[in-house]
């Protein structure tokens, strides 16, 4: 699924669909670090690059860890080894960049992935947001890791808030409402109360995006749910951890 960000840049999220791993993997695939064949991601990274225009060792997946941990990625990645690479990439949940060519982007399966573009700097951002990365506002952060880096003002940002778990999927304990309360999150506008509490991932962000100085009208949120939708897109409350990923990518022309 591609995204009308700018003519400038190419920004999508990949789909279940059109790869060639199998089993809770099926099929397009490409994350490393959830227990995928190899062979079968080394394909499905070859059919991504030829449908994104850049080369396999373009497309950066960095391995998250819900933390807060922001990336600049520049031509020299380029150049590493592949272990030291993938040092630079290890406990990583968010990448900005302003090199053409190069894709970055996160992997996701019911957390919430944020892509953002600078048309001013010519500039971009891809975030990775599950619940506990959310209570840590690592999207806010992102975007002040952008306006260091770039000089970016927010207000002329724009973002899309991809495919994740719905506020009507997401049930969580007790112990994670609590979190977003001591956070401090304005609890009546992204939670509500059914047998267990449930917590809208997707609007948290799009309120952390706000906060940032976005302009709420260049912000999109796809509002594709995950979870009910897990026959197109892999949702690991469905499949299960070792399962596949969506990637969310985003490209600088």
């Amino acid at each position: 699924m591609f995204y009308s960000l700018s003519p400038r840049v190419t920004s999508f999220s990949t789909t279940r669909l059109g790869g060639c791993s199998t089993g809770k993997y099926a099929s397009m695939n490409i994350n490393h670090y959830c227990g995928d064949d190899e062979g079968h991601i080394a394909q499905n990274l070859n059919i991504l690059a030829q449908k994104t225009g850049v080369s396999p060792d373009h497309i950066i997946v960095p391995h998250q860890v819900h933390g807060t941990t922001i990336r600049q990625v520049g031509e020299e990645l380029l150049h590493l080894s592949a272990e030291s690479r993938r040092m630079t990439l290890e406990g990583v949940d968010a990448l900005i960049t302003n090199v053409c060519g190069i894709c970055i982007g996160v992997s996701t399966a019911d957390c919430i992935p944020v892509l953002v573009y600078d048309p001013e700097h010519h500039a971009s951002a891809a975030i990775h947001a599950g619940w506990r990365g959310t209570v840590q506002r690592i999207t806010l952060l992102t975007i002040q890791a952008m306006c260091r880096s770039f000089g970016s003002q927010p207000q002329s940002l724009r973002a899309v808030i991809g495919p994740g778990i719905s506020l009507d999927a997401f049930e969580v304990g007790d112990e994670v409402y609590e979190a977003f309360a001591t956070a401090g999150f304005h609890m009546p506008s992204i939670s509500l109360r059914k047998d267990k509490w449930h917590i809208d991932l997707p609007e948290c962000n799009r309120q952390q995006l706000i906060a940032a100085g976005l302009q709420e009208s260049l912000i999109t949120n796809t509002g594709i749910c995950t979870y009910h939708h897990a026959d197109t897109y892999f949702s690991a409350r469905r499949l299960g951890i070792q399962s596949g990923r969506i990637y969310s990518g985003i490209i600088l022309h």
